[in-house]
Formats: structure tokens, sequence, C-alpha cells
């Protein structure tokens, strides 16, 4: 059995007035240890499909599975990183991410030090006393990275992490979270609008058409780039060969809506 399951997943927002149809028959399923990337055109349900699997919202019909239990309520079985980092500007960088683990009641001497560690190896292991509004973007990010790692979860969600960020920034963030996310051998799925962001991190990616989002095609990428860190994999000529489908997959679904 796949890890994670949505079988003919719908979701339909009511109103007093109307209803809209965010995403219709999404049928697909995640391996354990997996990176899955899902692009599509602005407003296709990309962040819909990631709360409903988040268990944030719930799908008018179908039905979502993670390792084995249908998906009905938000779960710590589950970690969310969002554009934003959302970290508490009162609290410290080690409030910030040992606050998972109080409200969850694991807040132990061993989970501190594990969450400690995580921001160690993450460069930040000597910012633990300052707060946010001390940090860049691009550290906050990696504060949150930590925040969402150090309550252990099975599946993390990644919501344009990246998008806020300067490109170099970016590109950094980018090789650290894949590199964090393959050491703690979790499975994750990404959303963007980056095409060769997608490519570059992922072992799919998952293309939905416009709204209502349904599964247009899935790419499954190859070894060559998917075995490279994401900085390495858009230096291959492979890399651009698959930007290039991808794009023109991309652009017939955008000219035709």
């Amino acid at each position: 059995m796949a890890f994670l399951q949505l079988n003919q997943v719908e979701k339909t927002f009511f109103s007093r007035d109307s209803l809209t149809e965010a995403i219709t028959n999404i049928s697909f399923s995640v391996d354990e240890g997996e990176f899955l990337s899902i692009i599509g055109p602005s407003g296709c349900g990309k962040t819909t499909l990631l709360s409903l699997i988040s268990g944030l919202i719930l799908p008018t019909s179908g039905s979502i599975q993670l390792d084995g239990k249908e998906i009905k309520k938000p779960t710590p079985e589950t970690g969310y990183m969002l554009q934003q980092d959302y970290l508490f500007p009162w609290l410290t960088i080690e409030d910030n991410i040992t606050l998972g683990l109080k409200t969850m009641g694991k807040l132990t001497a061993h989970t501190r030090k594990h969450a400690l560690y995580l921001l160690k190896e993450m460069g930040l292991g000597d910012k633990g006393t300052n707060y946010p509004g001390e940090l860049s973007g691009g550290m906050r990010q990696r504060v949150a990275l930590v925040r969402m790692l150090s309550t252990d979860p099975k599946l993390l969600l990644l919501d344009e992490p990246f998008s806020a960020l300067d490109y170099q920034t970016k590109l950094k963030l980018e090789d650290l979270v894949f590199s964090t996310i393959r050491e703690h051998k979790k499975t994750a799925i990404l959303v963007t609008h980056d095409i060769g962001e997608a490519i570059a991190m992922s072992d799919r990616v998952v293309l939905l058409s416009d709204r209502p989002g349904k599964i247009q095609r899935i790419f499954t990428i190859p070894d060559e780039l998917k075995s490279r860190l994401p900085f390495d994999a858009r230096n291959l000529p492979l890399f651009n060969e698959w930007f290039q489908e991808v794009w023109k997959e991309l652009e017939a679904l955008e000219q035709s809506s």
C-alpha cells in the first residue's frame, strides 16, 4: 500500500450565492521517502490540494489516506511549511523551534536537544537566543524548517516556501532543504510556481489543469537529475530538456484556458 493515497478527491467551496469547484477527480499515490512537486496555472487548486492532504479542510468527495489511515483532521504526522515563516516575534529562536513540541506535550530535555541539533545543522546553532526580527529571510525559513522537523512528522508539506526570497538565497535553500529531507528520509510534497524548482528537487512532478484542477500529466524525473543536489541538476543539459517539455505542457494549458 502506498504511503499517501488520494482516491477521486474533489473539493467544492459553497457560499450563500455560488459554488466554486476547486479540484476534481484527483487520484495519485506517494511512496514513503518520495519527493513530489505540484505545479499548474494560478488558481488551479494547488494550495487547496495541500490543505486537503494536511487535514485543514475536508474533501467534498473522495478519500485521502496517510499510512493506511484516512485523514479527517490535522495530525502531528504531517508538518506544514509556508511561504511566510510565521515565527512568533516575541519568542526567541529556541522557543520558536520547540513551540510545536511544547504544544504537543512532547517537550523534554531530549527533544529540546534534538531541536537545537537541527538548528546547528542549518548553520544557525549560535542563533538560539536571538529573536526572529534579528534574522534574514533565508535564516527565518531555515528556522521554520527546523520547527517543522523537530516534531518528527512523517509527511512534509511545502507551500512555496522559497518564493519570497531573493534568487541566490532561494537556490541555497533548495539544496539545504533537499539534502535535509533526504538525510532524514522524509516524504515531501512541494507546491510551487517554479518549474525549474519542481524538476530540480523532485522524483515526480504533478501538473494540474486550470480550475477545476485535475491531473493533466505526471512527469517522472530521470535518475540523472533527481540523484543530484538541485543546484547541480540545474546545470545539466538534461535539465533544460525537461524544463522545455514541462514548460510547453503548462503553456498549452494556460493558452487553452
